[in-house]
C-alpha cells in the first residue's frame, strides 16, 4: 500500500530524522464543531487555579455537546501529550457537566487554535533505555479528596507512553498517592520489557524510574515493612520485586525536571511551554 501517510485520523511525515505524528485536520474540525474556528488562542490548556468541582456551577442546556466534544478530545491526546491532563479533568464530569466545567473545555480549544500544527515527533535512535517518570498530586479533587497520577515513558529519546489518571483510591499521605503513581509506572514498563521481549528486542539494562518523592524512593528498596504502609502492601510488593531482580530501579529526580507534573496540574506558562518540549511535542 505505500508508504505510511495518514491512518484513522493521523498524518505521518518521514524525513530522514525520524517520524512525525499530527492531527491537525482532525484538532480543526473539533474547533468547526464547537463553533470556535476563530476563537482567540491562549498559551495553556488550563489554569493554575484550584480542580474543578463536581457542582459549583449551574448544568449547561446541551450536554450532548460537551460530551461529543470531550470524547473527541480524548482521541486526540493520541499525538498531543500535552493536553491529556486537562482532557482527563474535564472527562470526570461527562455524566453531569456544569458551566465551569464546558469553560475549562473551551480554553482547552482555544489552546489548540494556537498549536493546530503540533504534533509528537519521534526521532531516529540506537538506544533502547527504558525510562519513566512519574508524579502524583495528592488529594487533589476537591469532591472526592483522591490523587491524580501523571506518568511518562521514554524509549531512548522518545515518549512512547503517558498518562494522566484520578487514583481509584483516596490516598491517605502525599508518600502513598506517589508511590501508588510508582506502581502504576512499574506496571506498564513491565509490560512494555514484556512487548518488546516477544518482538525478540531484550533490553539490557534496568528501568530507570524517575520520582521526586524521597519517602516513595525508600519504600521501593527498604525490605522492613511498617503499620502504616500495610493498606498499600500490593504496590510496594510488587515494585519491590521488580527491584530485586534488578528489573527497575526508582531514583529522585529534581522537581524542575519531573516531567510527569504537566499531567498532574495546572502550570504556568514558562513551565508549561518547557515541559511541552521536554514531551517531544513540536
Amino acid at each position: 500500500m505505500g508508504i505510511l501517510q495518514y491512518f484513522l485520523g493521523i498524518s505521518f511525515k518521514r524525513d530522514h530524522q525520524g517520524l512525525f505524528l499530527q492531527q491537525q485536520n482532525y484538532a480543526a474540525d473539533i474547533l468547526h464543531r464547537a463553533g470556535m474556528t476563530d476563537c482567540n488562542p491562549c498559551l495553556t490548556p488550563c489554569d493554575t487555579k484550584s480542580k474543578l468541582a463536581a457542582a459549583d456551577s449551574p448544568r449547561i442546556s446541551d450536554p450532548t455537546l460537551y460530551r461529543s466534544l470531550a470524547g473527541a478530545l480524548q482521541y486526540l491526546t493520541f499525538t498531543r501529550p500535552d493536553i491529556a491532563y486537562a482532557v482527563q479533568q474535564i472527562c470526570l464530569f461527562m455524566h453531569d457537566p456544569r458551566e465551569s466545567h464546558f469553560h475549562a473545555l473551551k480554553r482547552i480549544l482555544r489552546y489548540l487554535k494556537g498549536t493546530l500544527s503540533q504534533g509528537l515527533r519521534m526521532s531516529r535512535s540506537s538506544s533502547y533505555d527504558l525510562v519513566a517518570y512519574s508524579d502524583a498530586d495528592w488529594a487533589g479533587c476537591p469532591t472526592t479528596r483522591r490523587s491524580t497520577s501523571g506518568y511518562c515513558v521514554y524509549l531512548g529519546p522518545n515518549l512512547i507512553l503517558w498518562s494522566s489518571k484520578r487514583q481509584a483510591t483516596i490516598s491517605r499521605s502525599s508518600a502513598e498517592a506517589e508511590y501508588r503513581g510508582v506502581a502504576n509506572a512499574v506496571s506498564e514498563t513491565t509490560w512494555i520489557r514484556n512487548l518488546l521481549l516477544e518482538m525478540k528486542i531484550p533490553l539490557p539494562r534496568a528501568t530507570i524510574v524517575f520520582c521526586d518523592n524521597v519517602s516513595a524512593i525508600y519504600m521501593s528498596s527498604n525490605p522492613v515493612q511498617h503499620q502504616r504502609t500495610k493498606h498499600v502492601e500490593i504496590d510496594i510488593h510488587f515494585v519491590r520485586e521488580k527491584v530485586a531482580i534488578s528489573q527497575v530501579k526508582v531514583l529522585h529526580v529534581p522537581s524542575a525536571q519531573q516531567f510527569p507534573d504537566i499531567f498532574t496540574k495546572g502550570l504556568p506558562s514558562p513551565l508549561f511551554l518547557d515541559f511541552r518540549s521536554s514531551l517531544n511535542v513540536r
